[in-house]
């Protein structure tokens, strides 16, 4: 059986989450009110059966906070449905000012992922003093096998537990802004550099 703790090599394994660390991560979750300002991308499309593509019709938002059952005070604010490939700096910018002008100091942004890192980095440049992560999906929320209510559960998570600043929370991780790219050959997001 491989030893856990301080040691080397292959036999070394982190320590397990003690009792008393599960509690302590726990109580740094904060109560507070978050923010979710809902922006598009492939989150919020809907398949158009007359058409044959995916397009917006409203944001999914409303109906998957039912389905999880958050009890955590959500406001949630249509920014803007688009997909982030035409996005502009008008678009970021709107972003920006939602965040800027947002009464909770914590704030989850649904996000289009072919330019969620340029948004990413145009509100950590701010250093506002807020908690922002942002999220998406590879396959939006209402097709089979999407990613998005995953997303989106480990974004409201992480937006309670970390400090100030802007991440992307993207395939179970958490990234600094910048320190993140679109890897659009596996289609997956990851660090730019080892941490």
């Amino acid at each position: 059986m491989p030893r856990r703790g301080p040691g080397r090599g292959a036999d070394s394994l982190p320590p397990l989450l003690t009792k008393q660390g599960f509690a302590a991560i726990i109580s740094a979750m904060r109560s507070e009110p978050i923010r979710v300002i809902v922006t598009g991308g492939t989150f919020d499309k809907h398949y158009d059966e007359i058409k044959g593509e995916l397009t917006f019709r409203e944001s999914h938002l409303p109906e998957i906070l039912t389905r999880a059952r958050v009890k955590v005070p959500v406001m949630v604010e249509m920014n803007q449905l688009i997909d982030s490939l035409q996005m502009q700096d008008e678009n970021r910018l709107s972003v920006l000012s939602s965040c800027r002008n947002s009464a909770e100091n914590l704030i989850i942004i649904t996000h289009g992922t072919d330019t969620m890192t340029t948004t990413a980095s145009l509100l950590g440049k701010e250093g506002l003093a807020k908690t922002i992560v942002l999220t998406g999906a590879m396959v939006p929320y209402k097709v089979l096998d999407s990613d998005a209510l995953f997303n989106f559960g480990t974004a409201f998570a992480a937006v309670q537990l970390l400090p100030a600043g802007v991440y992307i929370v993207m395939n179970g991780r958490v990234f600094s802004w910048d320190n993140v790219r679109k890897n659009r050959v596996l289609g997956i997001f990851e660090a730019l550099e080892a941490t």
